[in-house]
């Protein structure tokens, strides 16, 4: 599934990176712990989750993980934005809640990481 897709299905905003719109993805995790993230290992995998501090772009970084996804209509501040356009991630917000933004975008397709 394309970003601009999913940026379309879950009404987002782009923070940064608008270009990278026209990247594919294959799978979704969603968590609020950064140390559940680290958990698990998935290529093309975004990132949904409702923290916004400097830890969030630090762990996508250690994964390489292209895209975050914010919900709950959380904003980073500019510092964090500023970062994740150096490291190169594009950054998404929706005001949809985690529960709802991972719904539509598994119901239209996007698989989620398996943690076996």
């Amino acid at each position: 599934m394309k970003l601009s897709e999913i940026k379309e299905l879950i009404k987002a905003e782009v923070l940064c990176n608008e270009e990278m719109l026209s990247m594919e993805t294959t799978c979704a995790f969603g968590s609020d712990l950064m140390s559940d993230v680290l958990a698990f290992s998935c290529r093309d995998t975004i990132l949904i989750t409702g923290l916004t501090n400097i830890q969030t772009i630090r762990t996508a970084e250690m994964l390489d993980i292209k895209c975050i996804i914010f919900v709950r209509n959380k904003r980073p501040d500019e510092s964090i934005v500023e970062l994740a356009k150096e490291k190169g991630m594009c950054l998404l917000a929706t005001r949809h809640t985690m529960f709802t933004t991972c719904g539509i975008l598994y119901s239209n397709g996007l698989k989620g990481v398996d943690m076996e």
